[in-house]
């Protein structure tokens, strides 16, 4: 791009056009005033022609006839028919046929009769005349190209001003002063035009900043995030992990004679373990398939009857518990075993939270979101102590368990909500812990929320 200064080529075209235009002018009037001085010469001898002829039959002197037709502009030459001449014309400018002239034959009584009269224009008071006129109109066309090109260079600048005002607003925020903008008064201008699109470009850049910085800032987040759940995953690995390998070299260095319930004791503690640290790696190999994008073998499913099903299957294992089910059948499409294994783990949650001691209710309905769109509602409640309103966030992050939840679950990893809320985000919904109605209750409730 070649980079000429614009305010130059604007001022040099702008005045070669400008002088090219006063030149054709300039010829077009000296010309136009040949055209009109030819004209007028031929009207002139043509006047004078007339008005000698009429003196002529009037019967004028010749002196008087001179007289009459011999101007400053017109000089005449009379001869006589004896020979005698009258006027200021000599008779060698009379018969040159460089200039123009008119000889004419004139008749009437007394000495005019029979005699010519020769006509001729002023030449050369006519070509100074002209002469003078083609010099003016050269100062005049020069004077009007040098004052035109003079204007135009100071007042391109100031009309150049809006793009000045962009280039001082580019390095501006080049210079890290983000925020600024042209602001054009008229969009459908050259310069409004281009000012908009200068102002939606800073706009787009500055969305690209904004969105790089954000990303950047995620990126940065969810780094330190995988390297805390990394080292805490590390970490609960290493605990069933050292208990196998303790047990192990316990079972080994046994001697023959260890009593066979000791042994077995120590055996089922090692089986302990190794299911501990199983569920674990199932637990991480969750995340990383819900991470990964989990793949959903989507199915028509009544929740009613799969909440009952679960409440079936808890009855039996915490059967000093009591499970409530109400609500209405609610069909919705969705992977049963993942529903399964959310509500599985919420219901486990929740016996273990009241140690068996208590009871649980879920509660299924059709309800709508913000949006006014369909959705199923499954709430899960217990009478357990509850959780405090500032951990009811933070207890579905990873490898994260309260303080109470380490007293009556040792062996948890602190995965299970984590899943569970990945899980239901899969299925294009939500889970939370919500606070329980009416306000002052104990226990905790969850909302399971998924599409209709």
């Amino acid at each position: 791009m070649r980079t000429v200064s614009l305010r130059g080529r604007v001022t040099l075209t702008a005045a070669l056009v400008s002088g090219i235009v006063l030149v054709l002018v300039a010829l077009s009037v000296h010309a136009l005033f040949g055209l009109v001085v030819n004209r007028s010469e031929n009207t002139v001898l043509t006047d004078r022609a007339q008005l000698a002829r009429e003196l002529a039959q009037n019967g004028v002197t010749p002196e008087d006839l001179v007289a009459h037709v011999d101007t400053r502009s017109v000089r005449v030459r009379l001869v006589l028919a004896d020979g005698r001449t009258f006027g200021s014309l000599d008779h060698r400018i009379a018969e040159d046929t460089t200039t123009k002239t008119r000889l004419i034959r004139l008749s009437g009584s007394g000495e005019i009769d029979g005699s010519r009269l020769t006509l001729q224009i002023d030449t050369p008071l006519l070509a100074r005349v002209q002469s003078r006129l083609g010099l003016l109109l050269t100062a005049a066309t020069t004077s009007a190209i040098a004052i035109i090109s003079l204007a135009l260079w100071f007042g391109i600048r100031h009309a150049l001003g809006p793009l000045d005002a962009m280039t001082r607003l580019a390095r501006d925020i080049a210079h890290g002063h983000l925020g600024r903008r042209l602001e054009p008064s008229r969009t459908d201008t050259e310069l409004g035009r281009t000012a908009a699109a200068f102002d939606e470009m800073l706009d787009a850049l500055e969305g690209a900043l904004r969105d790089t910085a954000a990303a950047e800032a995620r990126s940065r987040a969810s780094e330190q995030q995988i390297r805390a759940f990394v080292g805490d995953a590390a970490h609960e690995l290493r605990t069933p992990i050292t208990g196998v390998r303790s047990l192990a070299e316990a079972v080994l260095q046994q001697p023959t004679d260890t009593d066979p319930e000791d042994r077995q004791r120590m055996l089922l503690l090692l089986v302990r373990e190794t299911h501990r640290a199983g569920r674990l790696v199932d637990d991480l190999l969750d995340l990383a398939r819900i991470d990964a994008g989990l793949q959903l073998r989507r199915a028509p499913v009544d929740l009613r009857a799969l909440a009952a099903a679960q409440l079936d299957s808890m009855r039996m294992l915490h059967p000093d518990t009591e499970f409530h089910l109400i609500g209405d059948p609610v069909t919705v499409s969705a992977d049963p075993e993942r529903v399964t294994q959310i509500l599985t783990n919420l219901l486990t949650n929740a016996c273990q939270a009241m140690r068996d001691h208590g009871s649980v209710s879920i509660d299924v309905r059709a309800a709508l979101d913000r949006s006014s769109s369909s959705t199923v509602e499954v709430t899960i409640s217990d009478t357990g102590p509850g959780i405090p309103a500032e951990a009811r966030e933070r207890i579905f992050d990873r490898l994260v368990r309260l303080d109470s939840a380490r007293d009556t679950r040792p062996d948890g990893s602190g995965l299970g909500l984590a899943i569970a809320r990945g899980l239901a985000r899969a299925h294009g919904g939500d889970l939370a812990c919500i606070a329980p109605e009416p306000r002052g209750a104990q226990g905790a409730v969850f909302r399971l929320t998924l599409p209709a």
